[in-house]
Formats: C-alpha cells, structure tokens, sequence
C-alpha cells in the first residue's frame, strides 16, 4: 500500500514527475473554489480556480510551505481576484442595493441566507467600503478560516500587517454597519411637510 504524500512532498515529487501534482488539486480545488465563489460569484469562480490551479502548477517551486498549500492556494486566488476587484466591488454594492444575493452560496446555505439577506446586504454594503487588501485579509479569516499566520503566507505579508489589516476592515465594518443600522432606524419623510417637521 502506497503511503500519502504530504502537500510540500506532492509539489517536490512534481517537479519531476508532473502528475504529482494532482493531489494537491484534488485536496483543495473545492476550498479555493468555494471561497472564490463565495466573494465573486460562480462564473468567476469556476474562472478563477481553474486559472488558480493552472499558475500554482507554474509556480510549485516558489511555494514555501511547510505543510499544506492551502493558504499558497489562497494567496495565488486572492492576487487573481485582486485582478477583478472591480467586478467584486460592482456586486457588493448591486447586492448591498437589493439585497439579493445573485451569487449565493453553495446550495446547501440557500436555506440559511433567506433569513438572514437584509442583514446580508448591510454586510455586502460594509465590504465595498473597505480596502481591497484590508476585505482580502479579512475575507481570508471569514471565509477561508485562514489564521493571521497563514493569510501573511498566502498574501506574502508581516504577520503585523495582517493584524493591521484586520483590526482596520473591523474597524470600517463596525462603523459601516453601525451607519446603516443607525439611518435604518431614522423615519423616512413621507411628504415635504415631514421634512419641515
């Protein structure tokens, strides 16, 4: 019985034997897609992690990994979607808009997010106004469960500045959902004489 490889081990033996690589792509092509997904939608995604995979392959003698390449996985993602950031800013704010999310999640969330949609598009709304490498590194913890340690790996950071980065995409968070919840609770003017007061 052939033992299992370790990620570091697949991306060696790859250099010479090029199929190696295959387990790495089976291990985490469905977490890179789903995080994909989850930030730009399924066309993009599909797009996306096909493109994620085919540059780590290029690149699998760069990774510096010493366990799995996951948040190497990640940060070849995230650069990618940086590359479209204006298509995922363009959604955040649509679904912050309406309210409908027309990149839902993988099916299985469908349920959940029918309850939870107006607090969704607060939420979308709040990360259109963060910085794009400030909502990368959050989205990383959020979305990827990534720890500060492994998002500085995937984003090719200082463990500080990922901090950094965090504590500012909360701070803008806080204050945007704390804005929308304040202007949601304000009346709304039905005619000119309630503006008059």
């Amino acid at each position: 019985m052939e033992s299992v490889l370790s990620d570091v081990d697949c991306l060696a033996r790859s250099l010479s034997e090029p199929k190696a690589f295959e387990p790495i792509f089976d291990r985490h092509f469905r977490a890179v897609h789903t995080y994909l997904h989850r930030r730009a939608g399924r066309d993009l995604a599909d797009e996306l992690a096909a493109e994620t995979f085919a540059l780590a392959f290029e690149r699998r003698a760069s990774c510096r990994g010493t366990g799995s390449a996951l948040p190497w996985l990640y940060g070849i993602a995230t650069n990618l979607l940086r590359r479209s950031w204006r298509t995922e800013r363009r959604q955040l704010r649509a679904y912050g808009r309406s309210g409908v999310d027309r990149w839902a999640a993988y099916e299985e969330e469908a349920a959940d997010r029918v309850d939870s949609s107006s607090a969704d598009a607060r939420l979308a709304s709040a990360l259109a106004a963060m910085r794009p490498r400030e909502r990368d590194a959050l989205l990383l913890y959020a979305l990827a469960d990534l720890s500060y340690e492994e998002i500085a790996s995937a984003l090719e950071v200082p463990v500080g500045t990922v901090r950094t980065w965090l504590h500012r995409a909360r701070a803008v968070g806080q204050r945007e959902l704390a804005a929308e919840t304040d202007a949601s609770a304000m009346p709304l003017a039905t005619s000119g004489a309630d503006l008059n007061g």
